[in-house]
Order: structure tokens, then sequence, then C-alpha cells
């Protein structure tokens, strides 16, 4: 969704990701679609930003902060 360049952890340096782009099988983040939003609902991953009624997105840099932090755990 953005036109920034990838970093090297292949996310745009800035922006917003959908969905697709964070789990798996194309995201770095291994999980199934329902484990995620249980997730943000319980706290463990970020909250999404609304654009528009359906359109749903996470900061590139909450989703960074989120693969520190589990690279850590």
């Amino acid at each position: 969704m953005n036109t920034a360049s990838p970093t090297s952890d292949g996310l745009p340096s800035t922006g917003f990701l959908r969905l697709k782009s964070i789990i798996a099988p194309n995201g770095p983040i291994p999980v199934s679609k329902s484990t995620w939003w249980a997730g943000v609902k319980d706290g463990r991953f970020p909250k999404p930003v609304k654009l528009g009624e359906r359109i749903t997105v996470w900061r590139v840099e909450d989703i960074r902060v989120l693969i520190q932090i589990g690279a850590r755990e």
C-alpha cells in the first residue's frame, strides 16, 4: 500500500500494511487470520487503523515493533 522502499526486513520504511502482507504465507508473522484477530482483541497484536468502511490497515512501525519483541521472546 506504500511506495516507500522496502527495508532489510522486507517491510516498507513507513506507511500501512494490509493483513495479507502481515500474516502467513506472504507476511513475516506466521499465524492464521483467526489467531491474528484473537491477538488483536486481547492486546497481543497492534490495533488496526480503519481507512474506510472496508479498509483495515496496520502501521508498519507497529508491525516492526511486534517482530522485534517476538524475536526477543
